[in-house]
């Protein structure tokens, strides 16, 4: 018996290599080796530091909005979901891999029972008693052919898969908070500005009122004053509901309320934003976490290809024990009480009505989905960065144009209002001149917020917003190696 166990021992050993999983081999990327060039995008440069090491505190210059980050980070119940998640497949992984090894268990039991004289032997009434003491293995699998490898394959590579996915969350978060910032501050000098423009309004209205009581201007000119100052009105609650809802949605990606002592933030004008540089295609194959996502879907779903194959093989089950047996508890343990039992089984699937073959087709038909999302990252991530980069190009162009603007728009207000007070044109004039002011001041603002919302977005599009500082990038293993 001891050489026969020996032998099968061996042998699982030997077999035990076999795998039945695909070579995995990566898709080749359905995109150009180089993003668009032309009069609409920016000029490549060579980066010093990719993108996605750079760390969101040092791309956010803004404090204020550098500690709401942080407090998101923090309090946020998607991204906590997300940590969740991960730790949910590293534990199903685990149950799994357990597979790989033997489960033994201890047993002990004790049995003691009285047989009525009817049925006792002897024709007399007796008690009779029993103690087991055993460890054995319970239907262990010898993996011969990879099936319990692959499906622990497939749940290592779904783990890292979840892992991806955290980090696909962290990054959206930081992009939306910086984006619901943004907005936020945005609305809020589109407010002041259109308090500061309801104050010139009411000015002029007084001055017309006046000049109406003396005879000076029409009753025309008196609506068209009136007229001006409601049209503010209605844009100062427009603007007011707006910075209340904005804060509001700032308010649930931080998970809490907004920090007491938030620092000052700074205007929208200012330098808020560092430089992204936008590197190569092929680098967000290795970056960009929903690529990498992707990707391990693909090959847990060709590990679970494996695990279809080798389920038209037999299958090989163990189970053993060995322990002592008496009939007195203090007997246990003398010589002679010692038991053992081997029972091996097999299972050969010999008619299925074709589940097993449809089980491996459809194993090789969620491969090919898989193969077609991983694509399909690839593409959605090449196409954010392309409009990123024109983005870059031609909002810096657009704004250059609306500074301009918003100065020659000065310049107008300040003449018509000249001319209108020493009597040379009328107040329609003046409205006009006004209004245009009011106007071209508000799409500056628009167009900035614009502007830096598609810097962010860009950041995010090339993997931005995982690490913290570009410190903490350095030195860590590339996530497109695990497994």
């Amino acid at each position: 018996m001891s050489k026969s166990l020996i032998s099968l021992a061996v042998a699982a050993a030997v077999l035990s290599g076999c795998s039945l999983i695909p070579d995995y081999e990566r898709p080749q990327a359905p995109v150009a080796a180089q993003y668009p060039q032309g009069p609409a995008y920016s000029a490549a440069n060579a980066p010093a530091q990719a993108a996605a090491e750079q760390g969101w505190r040092e791309f956010f210059r803004d404090p204020a909005l550098r500690e709401l980050i942080q407090t998101a980070l923090s309090n946020n119940r998607d991204l906590r979901v997300a940590a969740l998640n991960v730790d949910a497949y590293r534990a199903q992984y685990r149950i799994q891999r357990a597979d790989l090894f033997p489960g033994v268990n201890a047993n002990a039991t004790g049995t003691r029972q009285r047989t009525p004289a009817d049925l006792s032997r002897t024709g007399q009434a007796g008690i009779s008693s029993q103690y087991d003491v055993n460890l054995g293995i319970s239907s262990y699998e010898l993996d011969l052919f990879g099936r319990v490898r692959s499906l622990s394959q497939q749940a290592l590579q779904t783990y890292f898969a979840s892992e991806e996915g955290r980090r696909s969350t962290q990054i959206s978060l930081v992009a939306s908070v910086a984006n619901a910032y943004l907005t936020w501050q945005a609305d809020r000098e589109l407010l002041k500005l259109t308090q500061d423009t309801l104050a010139a309004y009411e000015e002029s209205l007084r001055l017309t009122t006046r000049s109406n009581e003396v005879g000076v201007s029409s009753a025309l000119d008196l609506s068209q004053a009136r007229t001006s100052v409601e049209s503010a009105k209605a844009s100062l609650s427009a603007y007011q509901r707006l910075v209340a809802q904005d804060e509001n949605a700032l308010v649930l990606l931080l998970g809490t309320g907004l920090p007491a002592n938030l620092p000052a933030p700074q205007p929208l004008a200012s330098d808020m934003l560092a430089e992204v540089p936008a590197g190569l295609p092929s680098d967000l194959l290795t970056r960009r976490p929903d690529i990498l996502q992707a990707e391990y879907s693909l090959k847990a779903s060709n590990a679970s290809i494996g695990a279809a194959r080798a389920a038209f093989f037999p299958r090989i089950s163990l189970t053993a024990s060995a322990g002592t047996s008496s009939a007195a508890l203090d007997g246990l343990f003398k010589g002679g009480s010692g038991s053992w039992a081997f029972s091996p089984s097999i299972s050969l699937p010999i008619f299925t009505a074709g589940e097993l073959r449809a089980s491996l087709d459809y194993a090789k038909i969620q491969k090919d989905i898989n193969v077609a999302n991983y694509e399909k990252a690839i593409q959605t991530a090449f196409q954010e960065v392309s409009d990123g980069l024109t983005a870059r190009k031609t909002w810096t162009d657009q704004m250059q144009a609306q500074n301009d603007l918003v100065k020659a728009s000065q310049d107008y207000q300040r003449l018509a209002e000249r001319r209108y007070r020493i009597g040379v044109d009328s107040n329609l004039t003046f409205l006009d001149a006004q209004r245009s002011l009011f106007s071209a001041q508000q799409t500056l603002i628009s167009d900035r917020l614009a502007q830096l919302s598609a810097e962010v977005n860009l950041y995010r599009a090339l993997g931005g917003g995982w690490y913290e500082t570009a410190a903490q990038a350095k030195g860590q293993p590339g996530e497109a190696n695990k497994g």
